[in-house]
């Protein structure tokens, strides 16, 4: 039995060892620099904890590249700020000690702006800055007026520097940051990049919503091919389709400071917190590739999407690696230690009820939502590799964050057994096709094929 549990010991011993070996195998080159990217990361429990060869592997993964990117969608504090009005949708906040533990995994930069940014005003964002400074790892995205939240962060490596820009265009509105004319503060907050709706109705659809309007009291123009409706915009056109059209100030203002980092730092990633879609939610809205491509064209080497919580396609777009959402790399959301009164009401539950009580009315006990859909629990680390500015190896590394698992378990995430690795990276080649992508399964990886014409050879 002894010797039994040396040679486990040994083997597993050898297999993490391995690991770095493994890839600094495949890119073996001093000249090239990886990265591991993931998308939202909702921490409520200790990572540090857990030694499944699976997740060990995962975490070896994280850390064995030079730079390791996760969008934080959570807030740390002890409660010393109160929630706000209004929130993201779930009041998220997590002991400040979980910071340490996102750094304990490998990772060195943090997107902020998001959905969740102002759950608890402006005081729980800066006590989240405060706690995840401290741990060492840079943030993007927040600060306490608008050009600070825009402003890119730096992260010194030993090959090179890296810039991060974060904004969102998911959130509710009072934690867009604002600017000062001199006489009162700016507003703290987050990076926003706004945009604008219009629905465009076939004309016998178009006149039927009008009706209704004037039918419901609404003042509405009798004649005439364009509505406006609590601001959106409806026009007359030859078939149904929705258009969204980028806010110009906030798509210069953002190129700018791209266009500037990029003449700073070796390498420079721009990422995005954006639910919208337009047809499907598996496929982003129309601006958000607009806005993507625009971020190349300004200098980005890598943008990085977040905020549906499903995985959506991938675009190489002159020779750069367009993610439009990593889906989640952690999704803990059902292990928050409280909850406003807020939240409780919505689903008409008194004073005795607790944050179990809340689960179970707002996911129907595990039959619908976020606990009854696979893809939400689905994802992959993109691990593009560079040599120089060269785009030269793209691998995505399927993970499973425990779907059909009890809520205590659920959330954390694990390097993906075979099948669901295969299921996953089949999924997420059929997501990229529209965009001219191709990924193949290898090895139990996805492997994107660069194209030679946009490799610069």
């Amino acid at each position: 039995m002894k010797n039994r549990f040396m040679l486990c010991f040994l083997v597993l011993t050898l297999w993490l060892f391995l690991i770095p070996f493994v890839w600094s195998e495949q890119t073996s080159d001093k000249d090239t620099f990886t990265m591991a990217l993931t998308g939202d990361s909702i921490i409520t429990r200790r990572l540090s904890v857990y030694n499944e060869p699976s997740f060990l592997k995962m975490i070896e993964l994280i850390r064995s590249a030079d730079v390791a990117f996760t969008n934080l969608e959570m807030l740390f504090h002890d409660y010393e700020p109160y929630p706000m009005h209004q929130s993201g949708g779930t009041y998220m906040r997590a002991d400040p000690a979980l910071a340490n533990e996102l750094a304990w995994a490998g990772f060195d930069m943090l997107s902020r702006a998001n959905n969740h940014t102002g759950d608890y005003g402006v005081e729980g964002m800066r006590l989240t800055t405060k706690y995840t400074v401290a741990a060492g790892l840079v943030n993007a995205g927040v600060g306490e007026s608008l050009p600070e939240a825009r402003e890119a962060k730096f992260l010194e490596t030993a090959k090179a520097r890296v810039a991060l820009i974060s904004c969102s265009s998911t959130y509710p509105d009072h934690v867009r940051a604002g600017k000062t004319r001199g006489d009162i503060p700016a507003r703290p907050g987050l990076n926003p990049i706004r945009y604008s709706t219009t629905y465009i109705l076939a004309r016998e659809k178009f006149e039927t919503l009008r009706g209704i309007l004037r039918e419901i009291g609404m003042r509405v123009p009798e004649k005439g091919d364009s509505l406006r409706i609590f601001r959106n915009r409806f026009i007359v056109g030859d078939k149904t389709e929705i258009l969204t059209e980028l806010n110009k100030e906030d798509l210069e203002e953002i190129t700018s400071v791209v266009r500037n980092a990029s003449r700073l730092a070796e390498y420079t990633i721009v990422t995005i917190h954006a639910h919208e879609s337009d047809k499907s939610r598996f496929e982003p809205a129309k601006f958000i590739v607009s806005f993507a491509r625009a971020m190349i064209d300004a200098g980005a080497d890598v943008f990085v999407g977040h905020g549906p919580h499903l995985l959506r396609g991938i675009e190489i777009y002159k020779g750069k690696p367009i993610f439009y959402s990593l889906a989640n790399f952690m999704l803990q959301n059902e292990t928050l230690l409280r909850l406003p009164p807020e939240n409780y009401e919505r689903y008409s539950l008194g004073p005795e009820a607790h944050v179990a009580d809340f689960n179970d009315a707002r996911y129907g006990k595990d039959r619908r939502g976020f606990p009854a859909t696979p893809e939400y629990w689905e994802s992959v680390i993109a691990a593009p590799v560079w040599k120089g500015k060269e785009l030269i190896a793209l691998r995505l590394y399927p993970i499973s964050l425990g779907f059909g698992k009890p809520r205590t378990v659920r959330g954390r995430p694990l390097l993906a057994g075979a099948d669901l690795s295969k299921k996953i990276i089949l999924d997420l080649k059929r997501l990229s096709k529209p965009f001219g992508t191709t990924i193949d399964f290898k090895d139990g990886i996805g492997i994107v094929r660069i194209p030679e014409k946009k490799r610069g050879k």
